[in-house]
């Protein structure tokens, strides 16, 4: 969810799981609203600049109020580390963030106190932080403590 309220949806599969491309954001319509200003529509923003579409990627609000997109998987089943913000409403545009150490997918993320935390995620324990002052990714010490694989997680980490 975005700091006003409106919600953003980027890529994924299709219904025949096709990768997707686009992004999306639903939100109240922009003015004039009219009788119709209480339902809320669905608007285009530009599509990742990201050479391939993803899916498995996760999404989190920057303390700045940017939507990050980070890491997920592209058409070939490759697993990816890049990562991508995007200014809702200011010039809308893509810009790239710095990679994670690690590729991942289906991870649980969460963005809080100016960093954002990944972990798992398919193939994986392991956990990184993302410092936004120092615009980089540092490697936590130590893996998360599971047997077999932490993935298929949503967006908060407990």
């Amino acid at each position: 969810r975005l700091p006003d309220g409106r919600i953003i949806c980027a890529e994924g599969l299709s219904d025949n799981a096709e990768v997707q491309w686009s992004a999306e954001v639903f939100g109240p319509p922009p003015p004039p609203r009219g009788a119709l200003g209480a339902a809320w529509i669905w608007s285009d923003v530009p599509a990742l600049s990201v050479v391939t579409a993803r899916y498995g990627c996760r999404g989190c609000v920057l303390s700045d109020g940017r939507f990050a997109v980070l890491g997920g998987v592209n058409s070939m089943s490759e697993s990816l580390s890049s990562c991508e913000t995007l200014a809702v409403g200011d010039g809308e545009d893509w810009e790239p963030m710095s990679p994670m150490h690690e590729r991942r997918s289906q991870f649980a993320c969460v963005a809080v106190a100016g960093c954002v935390i990944v972990a798992g995620g398919v193939g994986k324990k392991s956990a990184e932080i993302f410092d936004e002052v120092l615009d980089r990714w540092l490697r936590l010490p130590y893996d998360i403590p599971v047997d077999g694989e932490l993935y298929a997680m949503g967006d908060t980490l407990l």
